[in-house]
């Protein structure tokens, strides 16, 4: 038996603690305050302002990793301190700390300057007023690397700070995303901008003609946003004021420009100086972002632009180490009162908003909509800032919304008589638009767990597809044309509105308007039509006892489930057995009626009555079905269809009928048609195309909520993309 020793470990001695070079420690602190290139830029800027300077400009290259170059007019730096400039806590703004009570200048600290020497390579070329040359010289963990060499140089200062990071490998591979870092510095740019207005910002690319920030000195603030965020913005600002001055809760004055009602934006913008410093207050941006989401109308993101003055002695600025953030005394009074101020005027600002009536402009050809809709007028982008420009391969052209762009907006066609009697465009698309599926559904978990498994299975890109598509046009009986941003595609309007129809009549459970049928159908003869269209093929009648059977107790079986069909489903059946009564789907529609005996037999031997949930199921799949926008049982006649439609003539010899062609028998000549049956045709065919257009897609819009299985059965396919057939023109 093996018997394990205990083995006892001396005990280790606690590290020894030591002092950090230098070197180490400046790095360490330079990390700190130099977290990415936008602080480097923010705290030249800051020396700028505090110069005195009436126009700043930077130039970036690869998000300012490779070059950061602040150039100003300001009263420039002594050549005297020149070895001292880039040293750890060299400052001209203090020299105690009680001065830090009443610091008005943006730095304090001389840290900014040293920090970026031990990150990066900076050279400073400067002039004093009354010098003939300035000077220029490089510097390196702090100190200079050479004496100031004199040289050619313009009023002010410029410094350029060169391989951000060469030494700190882990910061530079996070900052790999060089337009990321150029983002952020314009957003600091034109924030600096709007809110010294005395000043000249501008911030380009290196090598880059055009600017993107370029403000000019200017006396109106709002001229100063005009510039630098667009017109859009700059229309819908309102002008703010608060202030109080008791001592015993606080002393502050508060201006600026919010959005109003009008203002839309998918990104909250707050633009906040306390004292001419660019600070970040999250307690106050948190209670404005709730007062807007309160008092306007979903949840707008708003623009927010405030300047607040406070005693220097009330405002403690040494709490980050970027500066970022500073602590006020009595915050808390502050933020509620200024809340209270912005609630006040966004509510006034609510009563009254502005609507911009939009003109359509159509071809000689196209009648002219004399109605036209209103639109509340949104900033032309989604977050508030100057649009983008869209490169031309990418561009979409067409707009979901606007009927105009559809393709047979260009075709002449010959009016119908009976569209005629129907109520406008425009009155069809409103009451689509107002008919909302009902909240309220039948309190039945079978029918909740149906619309569950819909919601489930939903095709997120699909929907967005079914949502922003724009109908195009009918491509065959079956298939219709959609464009969705830069790509067409051919979508079966059997299977979607199959697919609709089934969801509406889950989620209008037991809510349905009611077709009254002009005249009452029996049931019985009903099923023996459809029984009868099953076997139009056979020639004899041998089946039609067994037929009659299969009617009669189909019959029996949906009178005695008449009771359930009225009340759930709107499908009156009376004690005669006669169907009366069908349910409206959707509005400005009606199924075809040739296919009601299909419907009435699918009811009869399809639906499983055992199961609640599967018979509910059933039902919706039959009236689905029935609903769809099947192609008309008549042929189309514009096309090969014609032929079903020409007249037949038997027994007439080709020297009777003079010109005309034989076919065995058969003799048809050229111009006699069935014009009854051909105009009946033509009806239900553009019937069908407009109700396809005006009722079914604008229907899909609001409703539809494709299923998975629809981006694989062949619903949607995709036959053009812009992005390349650009590429196949660009062989040509």
């Amino acid at each position: 038996m093996e018997i394990e020793l205990e083995t006892t470990e001396e005990p280790k001695e606690p590290p020894r603690i030591h002092r950090l070079h230098e070197s180490v420690v400046n790095r360490i602190a330079a990390g700190e305050v130099i977290q990415r290139p936008v602080s480097a830029v923010k705290e030249l800027i800051e020396n700028s302002l505090d110069a005195s300077s009436t126009s700043i400009s930077v130039v970036i290259k690869d998000g300012g990793l490779k070059l950061i170059q602040v150039s100003d007019d300001g009263h420039g730096i002594r050549h005297e301190d020149l070895p001292i400039l880039c040293e750890r806590h060299t400052t001209s703004k203090l020299s105690k700390y009680e001065d830090l009570q009443s610091i008005k200048s943006m730095g304090f600290r001389g840290e900014a300057l040293a920090s970026m020497t031990y990150v990066g390579h900076v050279t400073v070329t400067t002039i004093t007023p009354g010098h003939l040359h300035g000077y220029r010289v490089s510097y390196r963990d702090g100190v200079m690397e050479h004496e100031p060499k004199a040289c050619a140089a313009v009023k002010g200062t410029q410094i350029m700070i060169e391989n951000l990071f060469y030494n700190m490998i882990a910061r530079r591979k996070t900052l790999q995303n060089s337009a990321d870092d150029y983002t952020k510095i314009v957003d600091l740019l034109s924030r600096f901008a709007i809110h010294h207005i005395n000043v000249s910002f501008s911030c380009r690319k290196h090598g880059a003609a055009r600017a993107d920030v370029h403000s000019v000195a200017t006396s109106s603030r709002l001229d100063a946003i005009r510039s630098v965020y667009g017109l859009s913005v700059a229309r819908n600002l309102i002008k703010i004021e608060a202030s109080d001055n008791d001592p015993s809760s606080s002393v502050f004055e508060m201006d600026g420009l919010i959005s109003n009602s009008n203002y839309v934006a998918k990104k909250t913008i707050m633009v906040l100086f306390i004292n001419d410093r660019l600070v970040e207050c999250t307690a106050l941006k948190r209670a404005l972002e709730v007062v807007y989401s309160a008092t306007l109308p979903k949840a707008s993101k708003p623009f927010i632009y405030m300047s607040i003055v406070l005693p220097p002695e009330h405002v403690d600025v040494n709490v980050h180490p970027t500066k970022r953030e500073v602590s006020l005394l009595n915050q808390e009074v502050i933020v509620e009162k200024i809340q209270s101020v912005v609630e006040s005027m966004l509510r006034n600002s609510n009563e009254s908003r502005t609507f911009q009536e939009q003109t359509v402009e159509t071809s000689p050809s196209v009648p002219s909509i004399k109605n036209s809709d209103l639109h509340l007028d949104p900033s032309p982008s989604g977050n508030g800032s100057k649009s983008q420009k869209v490169p031309v391969h990418k561009m979409v052209r067409t707009d979901s919304s606007d009927p105009a762009g559809r393709l047979h907006s260009y075709l002449y066609t010959k009016p119908q008589k009976h569209l005629e009697t129907n109520s406008s465009l425009t009155a069809v698309r409103s009451s689509v638009r107002q008919r909302r599926n009902l909240k309220e559904t039948a309190d039945l978990t079978s029918i909740q767990e149906l619309i569950n498994d819909i919601d489930s299975k939903c095709h997120s890109g699909l929907l967005d597809i079914v949502r922003q598509c724009t109908y195009v046009g009918m491509a065959d009986d079956v298939f219709a044309l959609l464009q969705h941003n830069t790509h067409l595609y051919l979508a079966n309007v059997v299977n979607l509105s199959k697919e609709l129809m089934y969801q509406q009549v889950l989620r209008r459970f037991a809510h349905f308007n009611a077709i009254q049928l002009s005249e009452p159908a029996p049931v019985q003869e009903l099923i023996m039509l459809a029984l009868k269209e099953e076997d139009l093929d056979l020639e004899c009648n041998e089946n039609d006892d067994l037929k009659m059977k299969i009617a009669e107790m189909n019959t029996q079986l949906l009178k005695q489930k008449a009771e359930m069909l009225e009340e759930y489903f709107c499908i009156f059946i009376d004690s005669d057995e006669n169907l009366s009564r069908l349910p409206i789907l959707l509005d400005q529609y009606t199924p075809d009626m040739d296919r009601v005996p299909e419907f009435v037999l699918c009811l009869g031997n399809d639906v499983d009555w055992e199961d609640e949930k599967i018979c509910f199921q059933s039902l919706a799949a039959a009236l689905g079905n029935f609903y769809a926008m099947h192609p008309p049982l008549l042929p189309n006649p514009s096309g090969e269809g014609l032929e079903f439609y020409k007249k037949k003539n038997h027994g007439k010899s080709p020297q009777d009928l003079g010109n005309s062609s034989q076919i065995g028998d058969v003799i048809a000549t050229e111009d006699e048609f069935e014009h009854e049956l051909l105009s009946e045709a033509e009806t239900a065919w553009t019937q069908r195309e407009w109700s396809i257009q005006h009722v079914l897609f604008p229907s899909m819009r609001l409703f539809l909520k494709p299923p998975n299985s629809m981006a694989s059965n062949g619903t949607f396919v995709r036959v053009a993309s812009l992005e390349k057939l650009y590429k196949i023109f660009e062989r040509c």
